[in-house]
């Protein structure tokens, strides 16, 4: 049997090394990898959330508007139906009697000269 040299046994070393920073490049590949896909996840499952509450939102609309009750809620309010036994009241203003006017001051806004910008700005208050 032949015996392994010095040199020999360096030549090894340097091959495990180079196949042990191979490897480890490797699994830093595969880590980065496997964060980014977890983020991604992450990501998606919180999307898949707001779309599950959205579905759920309109699911309620849509049972609340094909209900007796938002029909009834639309006749009264806004096509002004009234439902028998109902006593409608139609407000009318007094006869002769014209209705005043509120008066609403105008706005006016002062105008700030030049100076007085840079003196607020480099002195403050």
């Amino acid at each position: 049997m032949k015996k392994f040299k010095l040199t020999d046994r360096r030549l090894i070393l340097i091959v495990v090394i180079i196949v042990l920073v191979l490897l480890m490049m490797d699994f830093n590949n595969r880590m980065v990898l496997l964060l980014r896909l977890n983020q991604e996840r992450d990501q998606l499952s919180t999307q898949v959330y707001q779309f599950e509450m959205t579905k759920v939102s309109y699911e309620n609309k849509i049972i609340y508007a094909t209900s007796a009750l938002a029909l009834e809620e639309w006749a009264r309010e806004e096509a002004r139906m009234i439902e028998e036994g109902d006593i409608p009241i139609i407000i009318v203003p007094p006869a002769g009697q014209t209705p005043v006017l509120t008066p609403f001051p105008a706005v006016t806004q002062e105008r700030i000269k030049s100076w007085q910008i840079w003196q607020e700005l480099f002195f403050g208050n």
